[in-house]
């Protein structure tokens, strides 16, 4: 008689990642709803010193969808994604479209999940060009990756910009 190992099935984005040889380590973290949404249990913007990043699924008048990676602990500039990307404006996808838009619900989005079923133009702000490594989303609620920024990046054909900020914007 068998017995079933009690492992952790590897998500899509992680088998995409074995695919393309990029080396990453996966991470767990506690998640729990909030309102019709799961989020993660989390204290801070950071995991053994690397700053998670948040998946942002938006849309340009002129691209129409673009995904935006950028710390969790900064708020995105539409004004600087918006000339980056080469649109006039950009703004978040509605929460109620986010899964017909992207493939994924709201905290699991994934820029390596997102491309592998759409080819929208990825960008990742400058942060992480400067980072070691980054936590990224792996596709499921709960499940992320630490993993090399330019790896992950060639790996999507991110453009790396400008587009972070300390506070919202008015």
């Amino acid at each position: 008689m068998s017995k079933k190992k009690n492992k952790i099935q590897k998500t899509l984005v992680e088998k995409i990642l074995d695919k393309k040889k990029v080396e990453y380590e996966p991470m767990t973290f506690p998640t729990q709803a909030s309102g019709d949404t799961q989020e993660l249990v989390n204290d801070g913007s950071e995991k053994d010193g690397y700053k998670i990043y948040k998946t942002l699924v938006l849309t340009g008048n002129k691209t129409g969808p673009l995904v935006g990676m950028l710390p969790l602990d900064k708020h995105i500039s539409y004004k600087l994604l918006a000339k980056l990307s080469g649109n006039k404006k950009v703004g978040m996808v509605p929460l109620k479209d986010l899964v017909k838009t992207s493939g994924f619900e709201h905290g699991a989005n994934s820029p390596v999940g997102i491309r592998s079923l759409h080819n929208y133009p990825i960008y990742f702000d400058t942060e992480a060009d400067k980072a070691d490594k980054i936590i990224v989303s792996a596709g499921k609620l709960g499940q992320s990756l630490l993993v090399e920024p330019h790896d992950l990046a060639k790996s999507v054909e991110a453009t790396f910009g400008k587009f972070a900020v300390d506070e919202p914007e008015a």
